[in-house]
């Protein structure tokens, strides 16, 4: 099979660069490569509205079938590409077919990292929240009274706390760090999350690691903590971050370094290779950075498919996240890495909240609560490059507004 622009990959970045590809032409044929049997389809619902009836699975495609047939667009759903031949520009698929390419892209994610199965990680009734099989487990398992250990306190494990402590079950949150969110947030926001978590009846264990999990037979049936504390459990999720779907893209030779590495255009170490979304790794504020976000995804996608368009442009990620916990929205703009202090400002709502992040003088990110209006004010002077003071931030008096 020969083939002109092959995307390898079936969620967010993929979908993103074939519809940008496709409005620069008509004319070149565009073939997306997806594992699963699903059309692309969004990730953000699943453990939410999908997982709790709110959202049916056909609500979750990110476009109709009917508009990939209508723009020209192959899709070849549950199909895994098993290896590339970069120098011929040829890959071969788990069916045995080969096919030839003359642009590829990397659009292939990442996914759950893992307990081993020495841990108890491959135990009946242990599960990760990634795919839309994975959300009909957990969906199944969402029954009043029934007891959940969730392992990790990140947004992904908090989430999913949310949604099961909503739904009347008990749970119980494991976080090996000494806080929650400590990767992600400063202390300020672990606190806040902490208290509500704790306010809707979530048990929360803080710097206490998993020893494993322990089995009734082949399923899970409760936790060993490092403490040796035991907590029984109906079953278990386990939260604890993502990979980069990478090995493949190293497999071919291509230039690996906490993901598919990218240069300003999206293109990785072959000149005819792009990567894009979770998979790809690029220089941002002189650090190798991932961006693990919707809107990461779709930006980078569509720069991506400018160049291969020959609209050449460099990526310029402006870094903005959202996590759905209960009746708390929590946006974030801008990405915190490396700051030395934070302001805290009430919101102009009873209950909302916004930290500022600063590196010196210099903002670099906000999480608000509950407070979307200083969220679009702090992502717009970010994304303008506009400055605030933290005498600013911190003048509840001040309509944040009129720095704009």
């Amino acid at each position: 099979m020969n083939k002109d622009i092959v995307i390898i990959g079936g969620g967010q970045a993929a979908s993103s660069f074939a519809a940008r590809i496709r409005k620069h032409t008509e004319d070149r044929a565009v073939t997306m490569i997806g594992e699963e049997s699903h059309f692309p389809y969004q990730r953000p619902p699943l453990s939410k509205k999908y997982a709790t009836g709110e959202m049916a699975a056909d609500q979750l495609l990110l476009r109709s079938e009917d508009w990939y047939e209508a723009n020209t667009i192959e899709f070849m759903a549950g199909t895994r590409v098993a290896g590339i031949n970069i120098q011929d520009k040829r890959l071969q698929l788990s069916n045995g077919h080969e096919m030839s390419w003359k642009t590829l892209v990397f659009a292939t994610g990442s996914r759950p990292r893992t307990l081993p199965a020495e841990m108890g990680g491959a135990l009946e009734g242990v599960y990760a929240l990634r795919g839309i099989a994975d959300a009909d487990n957990f969906a199944a398992e969402l029954k009043q009274g029934r007891r959940v250990t969730i392992v990790g306190g990140g947004y992904i494990g908090l989430e999913a706390a949310a949604v099961c402590a909503s739904k009347g079950l008990d749970v119980t949150l494991v976080e090996a760090a000494p806080r929650i969110l400590q990767r992600v947030a400063c202390p300020q926001t672990s606190d806040w999350f902490r208290k509500h978590h704790q306010d809707m009846g979530v048990k929360i264990y803080e710097n206490t690691g998993l020893n494993k999990i322990e089995a009734s037979g082949t399923k899970a049936s409760g936790i060993l903590l490092s403490d040796d504390t035991r907590i029984e459990a109906d079953f278990v999720l386990v939260g604890i971050g993502i990979i980069p779907n990478a090995d493949l893209a190293q497999e071919a030779g291509l230039e690996v370094e906490g993901g598919i590495k990218v240069n300003d255009f999206c293109q990785t170490s072959h000149p005819d290779v792009y990567a894009a979304g979770d998979c790809a790794a690029f220089m941002y504020r002189g650090e190798i950075t991932r961006l693990e976000s919707v809107q990461n995804a779709i930006d980078q996608a569509e720069c991506a498919a400018d160049n291969v368009a020959g609209q050449p442009r460099k990526y310029e990620p402006h870094p903005w996240f959202w996590s759905d916990q209960y009746d708390v929205k929590l946006q974030i703009a801008g990405l915190n890495r490396g700051y030395d202090s934070i302001v805290v400002r009430p919101g102009e709502r009873e209950g909302s909240i916004s930290h500022f992040y600063f590196l010196n003088d210099n903002l670099l990110a906000v999480d608000s609560m509950n407070d979307p209006r200083t969220y679009m004010v702090a992502k717009k002077m970010l994304e303008a490059g506009k400055n605030i003071s933290k005498e600013q931030a911190a003048d509840q008096a001040l309509q944040l507004k009129s720095l704009l």
